[in-house]
């Protein structure tokens, strides 16, 4: 069963320290204004990002790295649910084409490829609301040991 919305981050915050709660969600993701679509249970999590007009390049298509950033941004909450505390160790992305300024949003979806006693494997993408795919990512996320003390 798929979670949406504001949920997604309710449940986030009720696996966080209470350390983190005034960090959540964290500011890079409401910069870019991230909104939770659909979170089903480690299997695979959606976000939605605008396509706003300073994250343009000089060619006036969105900057690969506020791409790889809503990716990001998609992949961390993601590997959170599933094995909290992660941190990124890789990031891998494809471009297949632009996003242009007329694409209102990007979705990005992450998925979990398989996972081992200290590394979550993720896949992601990000298309544009109707489907066209601009972004093939690769992730791998170190799964940390829990804090004692």
């Amino acid at each position: 069963m798929a979670i949406t919305g504001d949920t997604i981050n309710d449940l986030i915050r009720a696996n966080a320290p209470a350390a983190m709660h005034a960090m959540l969600p964290p500011p890079c993701l409401l910069d870019m204004q991230g909104e939770f679509l659909e979170y089903e249970d480690g299997m695979r999590m959606s976000l939605r990002f605008p396509v706003l007009p300073r994250y343009r390049n000089p060619m006036g298509n969105m900057q690969g790295g506020f791409v790889v950033a809503a990716l990001d941004n998609t992949l961390g909450p993601f590997s959170y649910l599933i094995a909290p505390p992660s941190v990124t160790a890789t990031l891998n992305t494809q471009y297949l084409r632009p996003v242009t300024p007329a694409d209102a949003y990007l979705v990005c979806e992450a998925r979990l490829v398989a996972r081992t006693r200290n590394v979550l494997h993720l896949a992601a993408e990000a298309r544009s609301e109707d489907g066209r795919l601009f972004v093939l990512c690769q992730a791998t996320q170190q799964i940390l040991p829990p804090r004692t003390g």
